[in-house]
């Protein structure tokens, strides 16, 4: 599967004044970084400061006030074929089973309706939820039906994956579970992933690289190599020899970020 590169452009957004607000509000300023094919790249900051915002500008969702954003050297202008996107909220159809819809991402992607249930049996089974096939959203918990979302994100076979806070509602025993599961799709796979966390430890473990963003309006403070050898674990990682440093270098830019915001 082929998996484009994504440029963005001195991206800015500036949202109108709604309600009772006199006044603009700049989310985003002057954002600009390349993620090359196949790369994996964790976006991090503090709360409000549009790591949101810019996934869904890449993703067609929100157009930039100015700047532009490039797939596959094509200019986004709605939504590209192809993006599989994973919202905070799971976004679950309610009136069909854990099952069915996982196979409507399958069958999205193009495979027979024998392929897609295959599919969604096998990914269902792989975030540990084999035993809640037929079971329906209102029967899941908010972990469960994020798993659910999860599956159908990856059963859509899309050639970029955009993830807000994929594990966030984990437990931590089946976040490093699942955490693991799909380090091992997306190494086999090889698409290109920029996934929106606010875990150190995450972003470290499964990106290439790890771009920290300041407070609102939001830019890029700093980048960071992550050169932790693939495959990977996404809890043994955090032994390896450098993620520590790795970890007090983006804490050092975040806790600056955050104490502008906080007056610490």
């Amino acid at each position: 599967m082929h998996s484009p590169d994504i440029d963005i452009d001195s991206v800015s957004l500036r949202f109108a004044p709604t309600g009772e607000a006199a006044r603009s509000h700049l989310a985003l300023a002057d954002v600009g970084f390349r993620v090359k094919p196949g790369e994996f790249v964790a976006l991090i900051g503090p709360s409000g400061c549009g790591k949101s915002t810019l996934l869904r500008i890449v993703a067609g969702l929100l157009g930039p006030t100015s700047g532009t954003v490039q797939i596959g050297g094509k200019t986004v202008d709605g939504v590209p074929e192809g993006i599989g996107f994973l919202f905070q909220s799971d976004a679950l159809l309610p009136w069909k089973t854990a099952q069915e819809n996982v196979v409507l991402g399958a069958l999205l992607a193009g495979r027979s309706r024998t392929e897609a249930t295959e599919r969604a049996s096998f990914l269902l089974a792989e975030v540990g939820l084999g035993k809640a096939t037929e079971k329906f959203p209102s029967e899941l918990s908010g972990g469960m039906r994020k798993r659910v979302a999860l599956a159908r994100t990856m059963a859509y076979e899309p050639r970029i994956f955009l993830l807000d806070e994929p594990f966030s509602a984990l437990d931590a025993q089946t976040r490093i579970h699942v955490g693991n599961r799909f380090l091992q799709i997306l190494e086999t796979l090889g698409q290109t992933v920029i996934v929106v966390t606010h875990d150190i430890d995450e972003a470290i473990a499964m990106a290439d690289r790890v771009l920290v963003m300041t407070a609102s309006p939001g830019r890029i403070a700093k980048e960071f190599i992550i050169d932790l050898p693939r495959p990977r674990d996404y809890y043994g990682s955090r032994f390896t020899p450098g993620f520590r440093d790795m970890q007090q270098g983006i804490w050092d830019i975040l806790k600056r970020e955050m104490d502008g915001v906080l007056g610490g």
